[in-house]
């Protein structure tokens, strides 16, 4: 369906004025037959939900801030979503319908690695480029010419953890990993990515747990754990697993310090850890509090949140991300000159992807961005750990 523009801009002057400083000052385009269409690949159900569903407002704020100061070229973007529900043969499904039913330029997604390895071939042989919002396991994008990801490996998140913590010398002589043996991330950042951190730092590898992503008791794989006494527990998972084994772990008292990177990611898991999870330590490419831009984008985003009755109204790093994908594909359609002309299509979206590749620090809402050789996004990282029962910058961890 057509991006949503009915919502009422109550907070919006400090962010529009940046859109109006990146894409010049126009008269407002009208909405019509001649839009520059994007694709959005959304994911309201399936196992990365609590971070994926909210994604749709901050693709909105994007949207129409770009369109109030005049859209780009003279036109205004519009968007049309399909819902993968996390499906990785719905993603692939989701590109063919955006770029052939609705001639889309490009498309906002999909979510996850496990969609990434469908979609990133279906656009390839479409001649569409994608840019992926969460997908973060190592390389997926490198061997696409039309495949972006607007996140940073993970292995570089954890490496900037394990750096923050070394600096601020808190205990990380010895180690354990956990992981989900169902999930392309997990299992990736588990049996390689993890152990590779691990060594590099120094980090004695005591040992592993696994478990089904689905899994809610944990306790004979903390009573695993338990045996091993190591200073850092690592992982690659979403929330809910970091919940569960925090949990646990308190009860049978291991006071391993959790660490993991983006996967963990969501503002709100101080409040969901209920006083368990003290000192869980993270990476991040999206910090709330960083400067005024960011505040200004965290306040409007919470009061459409809390107007469409989401159950999280704050922001987290995935919504950042959608936010930014928009702006960077805005910025390749003035670099490229797009019109939204049909009949030249192919070569529009072709422009599209060479203007993309070519991207160097573009001033986004998570810091400056980078689109390096892998099709990845370069990137700041804020380290943050519990503390108290609420997120906080590691002073170790500012970039």
């Amino acid at each position: 369906m057509p991006v949503n523009l009915t919502w009422k801009e109550n907070r919006m002057k400090a962010l529009t004025l940046t859109c109006a400083v990146m894409f010049g000052c126009m008269p407002l385009a009208a909405h019509g037959a001649d839009d520059l269409t994007l694709g959005f690949l959304t994911a309201h159900s399936g196992p990365f939900a609590s971070l994926s569903r909210t994604n749709g407002i901050a693709v909105d704020m994007a949207v129409e801030q770009i369109n109030a100061s005049g859209g780009v070229n003279g036109h205004n973007l519009r968007v049309i979503t399909f819902d993968t529900a996390g499906d990785a043969r719905q993603a692939a499904l989701g590109v063919r319908q955006l770029a052939q039913d609705n001639q889309a330029l490009a498309v906002i997604g999909p979510f996850s690695s496990s969609e990434v390895r469908t979609a990133f071939p279906t656009g390839e042989r479409l001649g569409i480029a994608e840019m992926a919002i969460a997908s973060s396991a190592p390389g997926l994008a490198k061997s696409y010419s039309f495949a972006f990801r607007n996140t940073t490996d993970e292995g570089i998140v954890v490496d900037q953890v394990m750096a923050a913590l070394r600096t601020a010398h808190l205990p990380m002589a010895t180690g354990a990993v956990a992981y989900a043996t169902d999930d392309v991330v997990s299992k990736t950042m588990g049996t390689t990515v993890l152990p590779q951190v691990f060594h590099k730092y120094g980090v004695e590898m005591k040992g592993s747990i696994d478990f089904q992503l689905a899994a809610f008791d944990l306790s004979s794989q903390v009573s695993q754990l338990k045996e091993m006494h190591p200073d850092l527990l690592a992982l690659g998972t979403p929330p809910e697993v970091a919940i569960n084994l925090a949990r646990e772990m308190k009860r049978q008292g291991v006071d391993a310090r959790i660490v993991g990177g983006t996967t963990v990611a969501d503002p709100e898991l101080p409040a969901r850890l209920q006083g368990n999870g003290e000192n869980l330590t993270i990476g991040t490419t999206f910090y709330a509090q960083h400067d005024e831009r960011t505040r200004s984008f965290a306040q409007e985003f919470s009061s459409r949140a809390h107007a469409v009755g989401m159950t999280r109204t704050v922001p987290n790093q995935m919504d950042a991300v959608a936010y930014d994908i928009v702006y960077l594909y805005a910025q390749a359609m003035k670099q490229g000159r797009l019109t939204g002309d049909k009949a030249h299509l192919a070569e529009e979206r072709t422009a599209m992807r060479d203007a993309l590749a070519k991207i160097s620090d573009f001033p986004a809402l998570e810091g400056n961005i980078t689109i390096n050789a892998e099709h990845d996004a370069i990137k700041p990282v804020y380290v943050l750990e519990i503390y108290d029962g609420a997120w906080k910058l590691l002073p170790a961890g500012t970039p």
